[in-house]
């Protein structure tokens, strides 16, 4: 499974909060990284700790980690900020002026909107998948917990969707426009100002209708070849962390059925933290007996997918070189 991979061009780990993602996506960086691959570790989890695994801080300019490897983390509300700020600098230019008033409204209530910074952010991770490959030979997303995760890599289809009904729109509107503009009394009315305004040419003889058109296409571009990277399942891999504890296993079904629904093949499981046959002790051997059945459990519920198992360490990982060795000598599944 690591072999396969570390042939892709994206990788995105993903799993419930606390269960390692932070430490399997960077030690398959690290991995990658000295095996001669240009890699990009990207966080997309808000509570960012690749700065502290790595032990240097980060945030959201691409900082060198080690060689071969760059690390960064975008945050989901700057990037939010970022969104609004360039959606009304682009509606500003392309709408009528006394439409504008009331869309600055609209864009300054939508910084508090459930979902904006999603929204924002999967810009982000889509432009990365898309511009990324061209200077990195693997781009590792380490993603949000489970919840997040799921909205992130279903937004593509959803948004697509939503672009394209724009479009309609937009070219239903433009049609509608052109009738009014040759109308002199339907210009009279606001709707008929507005749409025989978006008719009007800018210096470069483009109407203003082609303009937002060009944008919506664009944007549409975008979200549709973020999708069929996602889809592509010799260029895209996706890898799921669990324990085994029965909340994580629980998740882990649930996250992998919404994924199966949108065509999402994931590669295969981590299963971290498993007690290694050295520890000893009669509060362990409980535990131990315990994480026979949540083992057992996982085997049977996701018998279908590779399984690789890592140990619980003595010691925190804290450094490249200890992210290195856990796969180097990591348990094989089965």
């Amino acid at each position: 499974m690591i072999e396969g991979l570390l042939e892709r061009r994206v990788v995105f780990v993903g799993g419930k909060g606390g269960v390692g993602k932070t430490t399997t996506a960077a030690a398959l960086s690290v991995l990658a990284a000295r095996r001669g691959r240009r890699v990009l570790l990207v966080s997309t989890d808000p509570a960012h700790s690749l700065g502290d695994l790595f032990d240097q801080r980060i945030g959201s300019r691409e900082t060198t980690l080690a060689e071969n490897l760059v690390g960064l983390e975008i945050d989901p509300e700057a990037e939010a900020e970022r969104h609004i700020e360039t959606v009304t600098g682009n509606m500003r230019n392309l709408v009528a002026p006394a439409m504008f008033g009331e869309i600055k409204r609209q864009m300054d209530l939508a910084r508090l909107a459930p979902g904006t910074a999603e929204a924002a952010l999967l810009e982000r991770v889509a432009e990365l998948m898309i511009e990324a490959r061209e200077r990195f030979d693997l781009v590792v997303f380490d993603t949000a917990p489970t919840g997040h995760t799921l909205r992130l890599l279903t937004l593509p289809e959803a948004m697509a969707a939503w672009t394209d009904g724009l479009l309609k729109h937009r070219e239903r509107s433009g049609k509608l426009g052109e009738v009014l503009s040759r109308l002199g009394g339907a210009r009279r009315s606001t709707e008929g100002d507005e749409l025989a305004y978006l008719g009007e040419q800018d210096e470069g003889g483009d109407s203003r209708a082609d303009r937002i058109r060009a944008v919506l296409l664009e944007r549409r571009r975008k979200f549709h070849r973020s999708r069929r990277l996602l889809l592509d399942r010799t260029a895209c891999g996706f890898v799921w962390v669990l324990i085994p504890e029965r909340l994580p296993i629980l998740e882990t079904r649930k996250a992998l059925d919404v994924l199966g629904k949108f065509d999402i093949h994931v590669e295969g499981l981590v299963v971290n933290r498993t007690l290694p046959a050295a520890a000893d002790g009669e509060f362990l051997a409980r535990r131990r007996s315990q994480e026979r059945l949540h083992l057992a459990e996982i085997e049977a519920q996701f018998a279908d997918l590779p399984r690789l198992y890592l140990p619980l360490l003595e010691e925190d990982i804290t450094d490249p070189e200890a992210l290195g060795r856990l796969l180097e000598v990591m348990a094989r599944p089965g």
